[in-house]
């Protein structure tokens, strides 16, 4: 029996991961997203039409953990400088949204479809979230989520991530589950909430910290994903243990990382594991798809998806313009989070437990979501030329951001602090990545901040910003990059300038027939300046001095001319200079 069940989960997922890849492939090739693909895919294979995969509810448990860590992202993306700066945008524009929307939402279904006040609520706040997995992508992939409209987009749907707490608070308030009565009232919850967040932070300051130092000293990396992925279930459980929500405790692991040097790398680590079990969930959530729901109240599902979608769009148009959008970036961003979201499932699922509203009713709602979610796609396509066009890479930009990666050091030592302080001094935002813990604390304690991870790996660039940047700087010690690695950078991050320090001329000539549009040797202006200083020291008449320097220059522009086209550092050896050619030394 046990090999049965074993082979019927190898089978099973075999299934939904090949019809996952099968349908995502297709739907990004007609530019509809991932989201679309996952839900069709779960559709199609599951109980409802060909019923070649069980069990959805055991597999949306599963990858309900693909939400977690979505939360555990988001809380590592509060950095205290960006949520400053998105101020306004998060406790306005998305107080606001998730408000209003829950409310005018509510009062259409105690009108329209005479549900009780506590029903309509129940259902009215979670149909006002939007589908932070779905919404993020379609950012990223236009290259937008740093762009004014993005940032606002983001900071809407994160009020709404953040507004699950209490939304999931309200519904235990309202229950009428008798074993939810039996257990601790609503301002309870709220009590524990408080301190499980107070204890969560002292955790994260006192010992996650202390733990992901020796971890980096180690120079395990894979000790820091079993320690990141550790971080979000402990966090996840101890809320579940309480009661809670397991995201809220997600959320707030992130956040007490945010501000840390780990950042890069958690996001890095964790965001495989975030996006196949996001995946997964989608797919899930298609196969519990009720199809005879559907069938047997076409007209109601259709009209209420409608209803949401018109509902939505034209509050976040209008709130839109009330914070001083242009009308077509104010319609792009009702259109563009118009449809339910994945924690509408779960804020479903909470009502239903509490006798809120019926098993029949959350399915209903359930299918009015993903079909809400399968229009956005469609949405954009046909509003597109009504809407603002992307911002093209060679347009103008705004000035630098306090957050905005212009410039990403990569190496926080001697030589990168010198670079880096250097730019700060202009006001250029400057992002620093090392691996040195004892350097990174002395740096902190300096008042810079720089984050722990390797900063040659293309996925912690990427994490880092490195998409958005303009300069992409490597001041390591030693000869830690190759030319396949410059390359392969170059290719990911095409509109970013990159500078390289090298230790030697060796290491010059392997890197300089590749893209890096300098590369600069480590010792060579400080060797100069000190051979300067011991001429100075010796007499030498400045102009002798300033000649000395400018011929050594010219042949050794030449030697490395030379040595870079044969490929070969025994090249030009006849050049290196003994003596003055000009009879020089002559002294005052």
């Amino acid at each position: 029996m046990e090999h049965a069940a074993d082979g019927s989960l190898v089978r099973d997922g075999t299934i939904l991961l090949g019809a996952g890849l099968v349908f995502v492939l297709l739907f990004r090739r007609l530019g509809l997203g991932a989201t679309l693909g996952f839900l069709v895919a779960g559709a199609l294979v599951g109980p409802q039409l060909l019923g070649l995969v069980g069990d959805a509810e055991t597999k949306l448990g599963f990858a309900e953990l693909g939400i977690t860590l979505l939360l555990f992202i988001v809380g590592l993306e509060l950095s205290p400088t960006r949520l400053w700066r998105l101020k306004e945008d998060i406790l306005g524009l998305g107080a606001i949204q998730v408000i209003g929307c829950g409310i005018a939402i509510a009062a259409i279904l105690a009108l329209a479809a005479k549900f009780s006040l506590a029903a309509a609520l129940a259902v009215g706040m979670p149909l006002a979230l939007s589908s932070t997995a779905q919404v993020l992508p379609m950012l990223q992939s236009s290259g937008r989520l740093r762009t004014p409209f993005g940032e606002r987009a983001f900071s809407i749907l994160l009020f709404q991530d953040l507004s699950i707490i209490p939304m999931i608070t309200i519904i235990a308030a309202m229950s009428r589950n008798p074993e939810a009565a039996a257990g601790p009232p609503g301002w309870l919850l709220v009590v524990y909430t408080v301190l499980a967040i107070a204890g969560l932070v002292a955790v994260g300051r006192f010992a996650l910290r202390p733990l992901f130092r020796g971890i980096g000293n180690l120079g395990e990396r894979e000790m820091f994903v079993f320690a990141a992925l550790f971080t979000v279930i402990a966090a996840a459980a101890l809320m579940e243990w309480l009661g809670l929500s397991t995201a809220l405790g997600a959320f707030v692991a992130g956040v007490m990382l945010a501000d840390s040097p780990y950042r890069h790398e958690l996001e890095t680590d964790v965001e495989p594991f975030r996006s196949i079990l996001l995946g997964l969930f989608f797919l899930a959530v298609g196969m519990m798809l009720d199809l005879h729901a559907i069938a047997e109240r076409p007209f109601f599902v259709v009209a209420m998806a409608a209803a949401l979608i018109a509902t939505k769009a034209g509050f976040i148009t209008l709130l839109g313009r009330a914070f001083r959008m242009k009308w077509r970036q104010a319609v792009a961003l009702g259109l563009l989070l118009s449809q339910g979201g994945e924690f509408g499932f779960v804020l479903l699922a909470q009502a239903q437990n509490a006798y809120l509203i019926a098993p029949e009713a959350a399915s209903l709602f359930g299918a009015i979501i993903t079909l809400s979610m399968a229009t956005t796609p469609f949405l954009m396509m046909f509003t597109r030329r009504f809407r603002e066009e992307p911002i093209v890479a060679d347009g103008a930009r705004d000035g630098p951001k306090a957050d905005g990666a212009n410039a990403i050091i990569v190496g926080y030592g001697r030589f990168g602090q010198t670079v880096g302080q250097m730019l700060m001094m202009q006001d250029i935002p400057v992002t620093l990545i090392d691996t040195d813990i004892e350097m990174i604390d002395i740096a902190e304690e300096f008042g810079s901040k720089v984050y722990y991870g390797d900063g040659t790996r293309l996925d912690l660039l990427r994490q880092a910003g490195a998409a958005e940047a303009e300069l992409i700087m490597f001041c390591m010690d030693g000869d830690q990059l190759d030319l396949g690695q410059l390359e392969a950078i170059h290719e990911a991050f095409p509109r970013a300038a990159i500078y390289v320090r090298t230790f030697d001329r060796r290491a010059l000539v392997r890197l300089k027939p590749g893209p890096a549009r300098a590369v600069v040797r480590e010792v060579l202006e400080s060797a100069i300046r000190m051979a300067r200083l011991a001429m100075e020291g010796l007499g030498v008449l400045p102009s002798e001095i300033d000649r000395a320097e400018q011929m050594y220059r010219a042949r050794d522009r030449e030697r490395l001319r030379i040595q870079i086209e044969a490929g070969d550092i025994r090249a030009a050896r006849a050049l290196v200079a003994e003596q003055a050619p000009w009879g020089g030394g002559q002294r005052e």
